[in-house]
């Protein structure tokens, strides 16, 4: 059976493609993104299967 971990990050609206392309690259899938505590921040879920 697969295991995951899973991260959050904070995202900045005019920096946003910059950032989820860098967890990309650290092999972490987005699972959803929702708002964060003022209107200019959003906050990206993020999981990636566990090394065994």
């Amino acid at each position: 059976m697969d295991k995951w971990e899973y991260a959050t990050a904070p995202l900045l609206i005019h920096n946003t493609k910059q950032i989820l392309d860098m967890w990309g690259e650290d092999g972490w899938e987005l699972v959803t993104v929702l708002p964060g505590q003022n209107s200019e921040q959003l906050v990206a879920y993020f999981k990636r299967r566990k090394e065994q």
